[in-house]
């Protein structure tokens, strides 16, 4: 049977840390290099509707969820508030990504563009699809009403797996959504392709990929107690 990777630094820190580094990337980059956020429009300028769409889908479906995931493992205190804090963070996520969600559409209505026709639209459709799924079985199987013992036993394995991908997922969406946005403004000659912005960009990808590769190994690793991430959260 595989055993899981001994980890020899502070995974969990280290997580945290990278999702506040990815948070206050993406926030840097819209109001440093995009002239920052904002729910209405003028005439002059539409972006920083669209601005409010990539920060709130990565700290929402990326920072958040992170630490959702890992709450089990580091959140001190009973299972139920374990459970509790878990659940927050997952509505809490899923409210930023409804109302960037309504930011990006808005922003495709008002500029005549066409809504759900490249890859990265697909693959975020289908990750808040997926995650309002998991979010709704997850809060009726193991919290109210709450399902038998042993419907929450059989369940609690396909929760975890779609955790785990949907997390996957958001990170894929959002590499490809920073890769599309850099595309777009090169060919239009907003930006060059060695300027400070396209690196810019290109370094918050790679976190986002370092950082999706932390909270797997932190799903996978022992933590204190030696205790499974989720196996409080069928009780």
């Amino acid at each position: 049977m595989a055993v899981a990777p001994a980890v020899r630094f502070p995974v969990f820190g280290l997580v945290r840390l990278l999702g506040l580094a990815a948070a206050a990337g993406i926030l840097f980059w819209a109001v440093h290099f995009r002239g920052g956020m904002a729910l209405s429009t003028d005439e002059e300028s539409k972006l920083p509707i669209f601005n409010v769409h990539p920060v709130l889908m990565l700290i929402g479906l990326v920072a958040l969820n992170g630490e959702a995931i890992l709450a089990y493992k580091t959140v001190p205190g009973t299972k139920k508030l374990k459970k509790l804090v878990h659940l927050a963070l997952q509505f809490l996520a899923m409210l930023l990504c409804l109302i960037g969600l309504w930011a990006v559409w808005k922003f495709h209505d008002e500029r005549k563009i066409d809504h759900l026709y490249t890859l990265h639209s697909w693959l975020g459709v289908t990750c808040i699809i997926f995650f309002g799924l998991q979010l709704a079985t997850g809060f009726w199987t193991f919290w109210y009403p709450g399902g038998s013992r042993s419907g929450r036993a059989s369940l609690l394995p396909w929760h975890v797996f779609f955790g785990i991908f949907i997390y996957v997922l958001a990170i894929a969406t959002s590499v490809s959504g920073l890769l599309e946005k850099s595309i777009f403004m090169q060919s239009a000659k907003m930006i060059g392709r060695f300027s400070t912005e396209a690196m810019f960009m290109n370094s918050l990808g790679m976190l986002l990929v370092l950082l999706g590769a932390l909270v797997i190994l932190a799903i996978v690793t022992p933590g204190p107690g030696k205790v499974d991430t989720y196996r409080g959260s069928s009780e």
